[in-house]
């Protein structure tokens, strides 16, 4: 099945047996089934091995699958649909749509979602989308010359973002093939400034998971950032899908963040060429199950000293499950809270969700919290 150079198939499907005892929440193990895998082609079965070959290498993976190309979801889809259905609460039945327009959204109906109505300062707000491509495999897949080939893609793209917010991209390409230089290269000086300043994301070699599925691979061709002039906008390429775009700046009005972020999306669709990848079931398509629909994580760091006063989020994310909400450290998953009692709170849906329910989600989920800090003073 692919978990390794010398694993071979009779050998990962044991494997699976195995992981399904020992780690019942891999999502790979609970629903990879042999009749179904021996059903395939020959070249389906190599790709298929590509995209569960995490989840058989990495026992305690939750999901434990990526998709190699977007297709993947429909030429697998009775092996992904079981996986996304459990994880995102689905049915067969279940569509994604999408929609933006918040204009009658917020507690007065007026498209104006402001904090300060819930007894709040400027908070830390942000909104981000993973985005993939139409006509290129998804990172797992991709070689280095289509890495490279995707990252000259981008450049017009950028070059209209640059018109409207300035900034500069930030690459990590050591050259663009055939002894090409790349014009936009950074030194490693400049991209470890970057990574310091929580701008640009680290070398992905690191994570097993990814490293495990092909996306950390040919690194670090195909990586890098563009960043506006005023640092509220920032555009990833080539890390766990081939685009994270994110809107963020420090205010009360969550609204500007998801406007500002839905105005650089239209702007990278207008250009020739770019086409987001989308799937009729399940929205825009990313390389992890876990993203799909909306690939949206909208966030806001808030101060809850007293839900927070033994030095943990454990009573924080008890009071946030019930919420649907999600809870990180400032600096992101898997990393410490505040020392003042600051969390990093979002809403958990992504797919089956609209992309205007989650802005709303997260200014109804803030006021609980908010609620359960005063009542813990």
């Amino acid at each position: 099945m692919g978990a390794g150079a010398s694993m071979n198939v009779d050998d990962a499907l044991k494997k699976v047996e195995e992981i399904r005892s020992s780690n019942p929440g891999n999502r790979c193990a609970k629903y990879l089934d042999k009749a179904w895998y021996d059903k395939l082609s020959d070249e389906d079965k190599l790709v298929f091995q590509r995209c569960v070959k995490t989840g058989i290498e990495n026992p305690d993976s939750g999901l434990g699958c990526y998709a190699m190309s977007p297709k993947d979801y429909d030429t697998f889809a009775e092996f992904f649909d079981k996986v996304i259905q459990d994880y995102h609460n689905g049915t067969a039945e279940s569509r994604h749509e999408t929609d933006w327009d918040i204009s009658k959204k917020g507690p007065d109906g007026d498209g104006i979602l402001d904090v300060t109505k819930l007894g709040l300062d400027t908070l830390s707000m942000r909104v981000r989308v993973g985005r993939n491509l139409e006509g290129f495999n998804l990172p797992g897949m991709m070689d280095k010359a289509e890495r490279i080939k995707f990252e000259k893609a981008l450049v017009p793209a950028f070059d209209k973002l640059k018109e409207k917010y300035g900034g500069k991209i930030n690459s990590m390409s050591p050259d663009w093939g055939d002894g090409v230089e790349n014009p936009n290269k950074i030194s490693d000086e400049e991209y470890k400034a970057l990574v310091d300043a929580h701008v640009m994301f680290k070398d992905m070699a690191a994570d097993k998971y990814l490293a495990s599925a092909g996306i950390s691979s040919d690194w670090p061709y195909g990586r890098g950032c563009w960043q506006s002039d005023d640092k509220e906008c920032i555009v990833w390429f080539g890390e766990e899908d081939q685009l994270r775009i994110m809107s963020m700046k420090k205010g009360t009005c969550l609204n500007e963040v998801f406007n500002k972020l839905k105005d650089l999306l239209d702007t990278f669709e207008a250009i020739d060429g770019i086409k987001f990848a989308k799937s009729e079931k399940y929205g825009y398509v990313t390389s992890c199950p876990s993203n799909l629909g909306t690939g949206m994580r909208a966030s806001v760091h808030v101060k809850v000293p007293n839900l927070t006063k033994d030095g943990t989020d454990a009573k924080a994310k008890e009071i946030c499950k019930p919420l649907a909400l999600s809870v990180r450290g400032t600096g992101g998953e898997h990393t410490p809270i505040g020392a003042d009692g600051t969390i990093d709170v979002s809403p958990q849906a992504r797919l089956f969700i609209k992309e205007s329910e989650i802005v709303q989600k997260l200014y109804d989920g803030i006021k609980d919290l908010m609620a359960a800090e005063k009542a813990a003073a």
